[in-house]
C-alpha cells in the first residue's frame, strides 16, 4: 500500500457503537486512517464528506438511512466510494445501492478481509 493510500480518510457511519469500534480497530490494524460517526446527520454536520476518500455505512439507522445519505452526497456532487454494510439487506436494496454508485454491499456478518480488499480498491481508484 502506498503512502497516499495511508493518508486517505475512511469514514464509518453506523449507529451501533460496537460496530464502529470494531471497524476502526480493523482499519487501524492495517494502517488506514478512519473517523467514526454515530449517524448520517453527524457525518454531514462534520463537513468531513469533502475529505473522505471512502465511506462505510450501515443501511438502516435512525434518522437518515445509509441510502438517503448516499442520495444526498450524490445530489451535492460529492461522489465518495461507498461500501454498505447491513444485517437487513435484500436484493432490491442491494441493487438500488449499486445503481446509485455503491462499490460494495456486504451483509453482516461479513468477512474482514473482503471488507479490507474493497476499502483498498476504493482508496486506490
Amino acid at each position: 500500500m502506498d503512502m497516499q493510500t495511508k493518508t486517505k480518510l475512511v469514514a464509518i457511519v453506523d449507529d451501533d457503537h460496537s460496530m464502529r469500534s470494531a471497524l476502526r480497530g480493523l482499519l487501524k490494524a492495517v494502517g488506514l486512517s478512519s473517523q467514526a460517526f454515530a449517524s448520517a446527520e453527524e457525518f454531514l454536520r462534520s463537513g468531513q464528506q469533502h475529505q473522505t476518500s471512502c465511506l462505510i455505512t450501515d443501511i438502516r439507522m435512525p434518522g437518515i438511512s445509509g441510502l438517503e445519505l448516499q442520495s444526498r452526497l450524490n445530489a451535492e456532487h460529492c461522489r465518495i466510494p461507498t461500501i454498505f454494510i447491513t444485517a437487513h439487506g435484500d436484493e432490491q436494496m442491494r441493487m438500488r445501492a449499486l445503481r446509485a454508485g455503491a462499490v460494495e454491499f456486504l451483509a453482516k456478518p461479513f468477512d474482514d478481509e473482503a471488507l479490507l480488499e474493497t476499502v483498498r480498491a476504493a482508496l486506490e481508484s
